[in-house]
């Protein structure tokens, strides 16, 4: 029987992490680096990733990038085939590349209406198809942690947001991740979603500069937003032989505001 801590290490594990240069996916990508992994991250800007790396590096983790922009389904099997290339096989995919549209619903351009579903959820489809067939079926083993969002889960606060594909294309993730679970069990791949409150990061910036600080923090019952520690843990269960018998769930991580 082994430890805990055997349960947690992810040393000889790979893990592709796609929205990995900052923000929320480069915060798994330290926990699953800290763990033993070896990343590989993706991102669209290559001065972008480069950071990135050298940051998980200076850390200790074994890192490289691949730039790829996942709204052009063209650019998903290369990036699959080098990441393959680099790393022998997958053994985690982390598919957190994302994007939102402020508009009111009756406003909502549709051309932005389909660049938050192509990317949201489309190329999360299409990059979990080529890893699983490619590299997690055939060897039957396989981790898909997908970054959901609390937004998937109930509409927006009147005043607040105006982000209707964004929250439709989150609600979609997680009946994606439901849905692949179901399916790939039987390869002894786990499909788990994350779906985080609000966190600081390029994409939320906007909202924190028009709502404040003080509104967001008041309607959550741990008085605080996410940090850059909060999804470690998660992720790091999802991730590892720790959670081997978990699939198919959304954990949010919100610091409460979905309860109540």
């Amino acid at each position: 029987m082994r430890t805990v801590q055997q349960l947690f290490d992810l040393k000889g594990k790979t893990a592709l992490v796609t929205g990995g240069s900052r923000g929320l996916g480069l915060q798994i990508a330290e926990a699953l680096g800290e763990l033993g992994a070896k990343i590989v991250l993706s991102s669209r800007k290559q001065s972008d990733l480069d950071e990135a790396v050298t940051h998980l590096k200076q850390r200790g983790i074994e890192a490289s990038a691949i730039a790829a922009d996942l709204s052009q389904d063209a650019a998903i099997e290369p990036l699959i085939t080098e990441a393959l290339t680099r790393l022998g096989h997958i053994d985690i995919l982390i598919n957190n590349a994302g994007a939102t549209w402020g508009a009111p619903a009756e406003d909502h351009p549709i051309e932005a209406w389909d660049k938050v579903m192509d990317l949201n959820i489309r190329s999360i489809f299409l990059i979990s198809q080529a890893v699983g067939k490619r590299a997690m079926i055939p060897r039957k083993y396989g981790r898909i942690i997908n970054l959901a969002s609390i937004a998937g889960l109930a509409g927006n606060s009147p005043g607040t947001m105006d982000t209707i594909a964004y929250n439709t294309s989150k609600g979609a993730v997680i009946n994606f991740t439901r849905a692949l679970a179901g399916e790939w069990g039987k390869y002894g791949i786990t499909v788990n979603a994350i779906a985080p409150g609000f966190f600081p990061s390029k994409m939320t910036k906007g909202v924190l500069q028009n709502i404040g600080m003080d509104v967001l923090c008041a309607g959550v019952p741990l008085q605080r937003i996410g940090d850059n520690e909060d999804l470690k843990g998660i992720a790091a269960l999802f991730a590892s032989d720790a959670g081997k018998h978990i699939t198919g769930q959304i954990m949010a991580v919100d610091g409460g505001v979905s309860a109540v």
